[in-house]
């Protein structure tokens, strides 16, 4: 059970996991086995993440490891965690949003002279319903914040039924609900394959995946590939599926165009080129009630940026943290985990929890983790690579097509900002136009912003990040929506016990 944000300790954790996904559950679990006092923190009710998402206890699925690959391996972190719980050694804190770290504010030893703070500050938000907000004070910090889609905007894609590919599986996973009945996948990226199998197994029917490559680039590293035979088989699985219910996969396609006036009723596909340009005259509309769309993953590495954090270019052109063997970033003190030193499943998230969690309490760990996480993130790379944007998907864009949905700027007004008005970066196209000021602060529209801003021939304009030397759009002293009273009011803000649940 969750932790309630009123409970309270005179002592700081010795660690603060930030995310209870797979990466975050496992390093929690594994730091209590080590003997760390942690604190979990998630902005969600139940732990799981993305990935193990499931539905609450009150919709009453009987099986639901039917909705997912690995579920027992879920299970078993789950119990465990009850069992650290239960003993006290973990603490829980659910519905925790963080929109901040503050760093200790001085070397340890000075501090501690002068009388000041020597533990991190992890600054949350119980959101706008509660009033309250929560800091929780840990020796270490443990970052396992996961990952959002990566959306290339097309016309259409406002429309109602146009959903995420990662959004279907999530209506699945924890409300049992499907967003159509005949549903398009499309995008880029394995999250496609897992998508269309689940919602065919739910009882949708998936016309097609349009997958924007050929799966020809994992074939370039065979020895990558056969060391990690359970993705090769997890793939089969997936793929057997789509066979079984007659799912028609095209390959180096893409919708370019979504239709309808009150919600989605079909979508064209197109062939794409090297670059990823449609091809003329290649173009076929397919009816549908429902699109499920992604192109791969980005780290959320918000919270670490905003310390100056060091990042790495993965081979997708995402932005990952930067992190040494023992998964350190940068900034003394901060730990990574999982998807935000680059994407790469649940498996990868797992070991790389485990490792941190080691290295955070400084026992050493077991060979054979080492070598399966080397293993498991040399996959990542390959997956990466052979997923990446091709820079001709703006070619797929209208003057009038809606770039930045929240605040609705079209793709011609960041055309202006950059041909007429000068805008040389994403950051100046935001300023110009308000691209990336709504609501998701960029999440959706900052990667297309990036590439449109960076013009041709730049590291950016795959659609995947800002280039070298570029201001950076994922940098904001807020990670997360912040109710002002909160802010006004200090860190002592709402209900006794309630504004501050570790001091």
């Amino acid at each position: 059970m969750p932790t309630s944000p009123s409970d309270s300790f005179n002592r700081p954790y010795d660690l603060a996991v930030i995310g209870a996904g797979p990466a975050g559950l496992a390093a929690a679990v594994a730091a209590a086995d080590l003997g760390l006092h942690c604190a979990l923190v998630d902005a969600g009710p139940r732990t799981g993440g993305q990935f193990y998402r499931h539905p609450a206890p009150g919709l009453g699925a009987a099986r639901p490891d039917r909705l997912h690959h690995g579920w027992s391996v879920y299970t078993g972190l789950a119990d465990r965690l009850a069992a650290h719980q239960r003993v006290g050694r973990v603490d829980h804190l659910a519905g925790h949003h963080v929109w901040a770290l503050e760093r200790p504010g001085a070397a340890a030893q000075e501090t501690r002279e002068s009388g000041g703070d020597t533990a991190w500050a992890v600054h949350a938000t119980l959101g706008p319903e509660t009033g309250d907000r929560a800091t929780v004070r840990a020796a270490a910090v443990l970052l396992a914040t996961g990952a959002y889609e990566r959306q290339l905007p097309f016309p259409g894609w406002t429309l109602p039924g146009v959903v995420t590919a990662g959004g279907a599986q999530a209506m699945l996973k924890s409300g049992l609900v499907l967003p159509g009945k005949r549903i398009v996948v499309a995008g880029s990226g394995p999250l496609l394959l897992a998508a269309a199998s689940s919602l065919v197994t739910a009882g949708a029917r998936v016309p097609s995946v349009v997958e924007a490559t050929a799966y020809l680039g994992y074939a370039r590293r065979p020895g990558v590939l056969a060391a990690v035979p359970a993705k090769l088989v997890e793939g089969a699985g997936h793929g057997a599926a789509l066979l079984r219910h007659g799912v028609r996969l095209r390959p180096r396609s893409a919708v370019v165009e979504a239709h309808g006036t009150d919600r989605v009723t079909a979508v064209t596909v197109a062939r794409l080129d090297a670059d990823w340009r449609p091809v003329p005259g290649s173009e076929r509309r397919i009816d549908c009630d429902a699109l499920a769309v992604g192109h791969g993953l980005l780290p959320q590495i918000e919270l670490a940026t905003e310390l100056g954090a060091g990042t790495r270019t993965t081979a997708d052109g995402a932005v990952a943290l930067a992190v040494d063997a023992q998964l350190r970033t940068t900034v003394p003190g901060l730990w990574a985990a999982g998807e935000t030193c680059g994407v790469g499943g649940a498996d990868l998230a797992i070991a790389e929890g485990e490792l941190a969690a080691h290295a955070v309490a400084g026992v050493p760990v077991a060979t054979s983790l080492l070598r399966r996480r080397a293993r498991l993130r040399a996959f990542a790379e390959l997956m990466a690579s052979a997923h990446r944007p091709g820079p001709g998907w703006s070619q797929w864009l209208r003057p009038d097509t809606d770039v930045c949905r929240c605040e609705e700027v079209p793709a011609a007004r960041i055309t202006e900002a950059v041909e007429e008005l000068g805008a040389g970066d994403a950051r100046t196209v935001k300023l110009l136009t308000r691209a990336g000021m709504g609501w998701c602060q960029g999440r959706m529209c900052g990667p297309a912003v990036a590439c449109l801003a960076a013009g041709p021939g730049s590291d950016a304009e795959s659609g995947s990040g800002p280039g070298e030397g570029e201001a950076r759009p994922d940098s904001r002293p807020l990670s997360c929506p912040v109710p002002l009273s909160q802010l006004a009011a200090g860190p002592r803000a709402g209900r006794p016990g309630a504004g501050e649940s570790r001091d």
